[in-house]
């Protein structure tokens, strides 16, 4: 069962904040998420074609549509060709949804762009979310509530949408039938064909900097070197090349104080939070910071 391609599919502007395993992770484990972004523009760029679709599992990128040879590209080595045609089949039927947008928009050219968003994920209590979310020219547009079945319309030209998608009921037990079913095996299955990247949980190497700045103040600087989920941190977080991440956060201090500040991390790899604070070189342990007086930490869960 594949997604429920919309009579015309939208997609939202920005989002923040994409044959299964037999049960979602285990309590106490991270939330895992499946997610896929589809984009359409009615005037591509050198740098931008007109259409393109990016699937991600957690915040792995594991798929794209490519647009030339219409197909989609495994982007993870453990990822399993979908079908081409499927997407292929969006990319038609986003170009008569642009047009029919247009039209309930009065618009007659110029660069405008629709866009998709759907996905589902389970949580770290077991509880279960999914989401069709669509958007024109970078801003909100329609969004399905499964629960009620039926759309939330942003603005007036969306009511002409939610009025033609709410008369198929069809549809509307598809969407959420495949969000609340297929979208959350087909990210089981995902995880457990990724579970050597997705699902590993290391130890982090943890350690502390001091550098002495220019106006007599000192930054302490906590570091984690190899961490597996990206958005368990509260801090800067960089990627490395084997799929892992790495983090840091920095705090200005007054030398005098210094000796107050620990780094706090907690860690699906750690049995039990650890402190640790910078020693001078030789000592034999690293650093990082939650003073006693003050703090800043980590929560890596």
């Amino acid at each position: 069962m594949h997604a429920p391609v919309a009579p015309f599919p939208v997609f939202l502007r920005h989002w923040n904040n994409a044959p299964p395993p037999s049960s979602p992770p285990p309590p106490g484990s991270s939330s895992h998420s499946l997610r896929y972004f589809t984009t359409i523009v009615s005037e591509p760029g050198q740098e931008v074609p007109q259409f393109f679709s990016v699937g991600y599992v957690d915040d792995q990128e594991v798929t794209s549509y490519d647009a030339k040879a219409r197909r989609d590209l495994p982007k993870a080595p453990w990822m399993r060709k979908r079908n081409s045609q499927v997407a292929w089949n969006w990319e038609q039927i986003f170009r008569v949804g642009l047009g029919t947008l247009l039209g309930y928009y009065n618009q007659s050219g110029g660069a405008h762009t629709l866009q998709w968003m759907y996905g589902c994920e389970m949580r770290k209590d077991r509880s279960k979310v999914g989401y069709f979310q669509y958007g024109y020219d970078g801003r909100d547009y329609l969004s399905l509530d499964k629960e009620t079945l039926t759309w939330t319309a942003a603005n007036v030209p969306a009511q002409n949408t939610k009025r033609k998608w709410e008369a198929n009921h069809a549809f509307l037990q598809y969407s959420k039938d495949y969000l609340e079913k297929d979208c959350i095996e087909w990210l089981q299955r995902y995880l457990d064909y990724g579970k050597e990247t997705l699902l590993r949980t290391e130890k982090p190497e943890v350690k502390v900097t001091r550098k002495e700045d220019y106006d007599g103040m000192e930054t302490l600087t906590c570091h984690d070197g190899e961490v597996w989920m990206q958005d368990v941190f509260h801090g800067l977080v960089s990627p490395n090349s084997d799929g892992t991440y790495y983090t840091w956060r920095s705090i200005k201090v007054d030398p005098k104080e210094s000796e107050h500040y620990k780094c706090h991390m907690e860690h699906d790899g750690l049995p039990n939070p650890v402190d640790v604070a910078w020693e001078e070189p030789g000592d034999t342990m690293g650093s990082i910071v939650r003073p006693q007086l003050h703090s800043f930490q980590y929560s890596v869960a």
